[in-house]
């Protein structure tokens, strides 16, 4: 067991520095180098590190590539995300709810209702605005930036009193978004509703959707909504983990 945790280890330092030498290696597993050595030589053997031009240094290789993709055909967003939203429902008793950006809209794939919850309207496959509720705003904050721009060239519909529909007020609510790691939306889409949402990301950081809890105003109200984050990051953090990131991965779009 201790050679393989070794191993696994040397592939992590290799996708944190790129590449990196024996005697660094060695070093930083806290092993002799001809352990080090043996380490490398077994992972290349199976082509999952690369030693380019004899220098003794090694890089992850294609053989990983290989592995990837077996496991991503297997991460299917929505099965990944489904116990997390139970889980999250069951802990807050309100609605969750996974979203991705489809069409310049946030698209819902994935719900779980609390037992708090009144209603029990299914928004599987329902298309919301990005720029009035939290999800889309988690998606808009970590669009690529030409992308967002043209979104926020659009007309943005108001929906309540609360609704922003300046593109300037929204980029500044898509900064604070990105500095806290979460989003709200106070009555922005339907009076009396609020919610929280918090990125989920895939294996190299890029954000690839939102999970979010929606409640009433009188259960969710503004000033618990930085409480409640905290929830919701730590459930966007496990379906991300399922997605195969790792937070010392370099992030695409933060």
């Amino acid at each position: 067991m201790q050679s393989v945790d070794r191993a696994v280890r040397v592939l992590e330092i290799l996708a944190r520095d790129g590449e990196a030498g024996v005697t660094e290696i060695a070093r930083e597993l806290g092993v002799h180098t001809s352990t080090a050595s043996r380490l490398i030589r077994a992972l290349a053997d199976h082509d999952l590190v690369d030693r380019p031009g004899g220098n003794g240094r090694a890089r992850l290789g294609i053989g990983l590539l290989r592995l990837a993709g077996a496991t991503a055909a297997q991460l299917d967003l929505s099965t990944q995300a489904q116990q997390v939203c139970d889980d999250l429902a069951a802990e807050l008793g309100e609605t969750v709810n996974v979203a991705i950006l489809s069409g310049g809209v946030a698209l819902n794939i994935c719900q779980a209702q609390g037992s708090s919850t009144v209603s029990t309207q299914n928004w599987v496959g329902q298309r919301t605005v990005l720029h009035a509720t939290s999800s889309g705003k988690v998606l808009l904050a970590y669009l690529d930036a030409g992308e967002r721009n043209t979104l926020l060239r659009r007309s943005l519909e108001r929906f309540t009193r609360h609704t922003l529909t300046s593109a300037r007020a929204i980029r500044t609510a898509l900064k604070a978004v990105r500095e806290s790691g979460w989003a709200q939306s106070i009555e922005e889409y339907e009076e009396g509703l609020n919610a929280i949402a918090a990125p989920i990301r895939t294996h190299d950081g890029t954000v690839i959707a939102a999970i979010s809890i929606a409640g009433p105003a009188y259960r969710l109200g503004a000033e618990q909504l930085p409480d409640l984050a905290t929830a919701v990051i730590a459930a966007a953090e496990q379906v991300s983990h399922r997605m195969g990131y790792s937070p010392a991965a370099p992030r695409a779009n933060s």
